[in-house]
């Protein structure tokens, strides 16, 4: 961890060092002060939703990496390879570590519906690289209400901001793509999973200040794991217009495993 350049698996202090002495490109820089100021600042009088989040990233618990690319097949194996080092190494280094990945910005505007695309697309080829199989216990049907997102045999929650959310300032990024990979297991750490008293708690409190802090109402989307009628895979880029996000779960999932040659991109 802390290794030279820039697609390391970093950890706050790190980053920020990085940044401060010019040794990180203008764009790491770009998403990190958007990043810093959208979880510790305010807006409409109203700190960020999620102050697990907020907190964790005043104490400095996340852990960072960069991605040159948004579909450089060399850059998404080394991102799977900074994902599988974050879930070694996460334990140790704080129980509320999630990771943050920064994408390089595209050379032009990608547009809303580019913008999913390209989030299946990273997702699809980190699971075809996989070097674990799917877990037993998870579904591969994303339409299953107890499916979600899993790389290294760990079932996680990728959450994202883009600069396409103008009117979603919670989730707006004006940078480029990033996104967050959080471990069930983290939730499950803090007691906060939508199966406990605590769980239901944060959400009412989280939702709470979605309202005040976006000044719209929460998305229809949002829910919670496991409930018959809400859905995971919708929540990882929540859609600002309907009609140009995916009406189906745009990943295919397989239990093979190593996963066939031909299928990989």
């Amino acid at each position: 961890m802390n290794e030279s350049g820039i697609q390391s698996l970093m950890d706050q202090e790190t980053l920020d060092r990085r940044v401060r002495t010019g040794a990180a490109p203008q764009w790491v820089a770009d998403h990190w002060q958007s990043f810093r100021d959208g979880l510790l600042g305010e807006r409409n009088e109203t700190p960020f939703p999620c102050f697990f989040g907020a907190e964790s990233v005043q104490n400095g618990d996340p852990l960072y990496t960069a991605v040159p690319s948004l579909s450089d097949a060399d850059a998404l194996l080394t991102l799977r390879d900074r994902i599988l080092e974050y879930l070694a190494v996460r334990e140790e280094h704080s129980a509320r570590a999630s990771l943050v990945t920064f994408f390089k910005p595209p050379e032009r505007p990608l547009s809303e519906r580019e913008y999913h695309r390209t989030l299946w697309h990273i997702l699809q080829t980190l699971h075809l690289h996989d070097p674990e199989p799917w877990p037993a216990d998870i579904p591969t049907d994303p339409d299953d209400p107890y499916w979600e997102f899993c790389l290294g045999g760990e079932p996680m929650f990728p959450t994202c901001r883009a600069p396409f959310y103008e009117h979603r300032k919670s989730r707006y990024c004006p940078v480029g793509l990033e996104i967050t990979f959080q471990p069930r297991a983290l939730f499950e750490t803090l007691g906060v999973t939508g199966d406990t008293e605590a769980g239901q708690h944060a959400r009412d409190v989280i939702q709470g200040r979605l309202e005040d802090y976006d000044g719209v109402c929460p998305h229809a989307d949002l829910g919670d794991w496991g409930v018959e009628g809400d859905r995971e895979w919708p929540q990882y880029m929540l859609s600002a217009d309907d009609e140009q996000a995916p009406s189906t779960c745009p990943i295919t999932i397989t239990r093979a495993h190593p996963k066939p040659a031909a299928q990989l991109p």
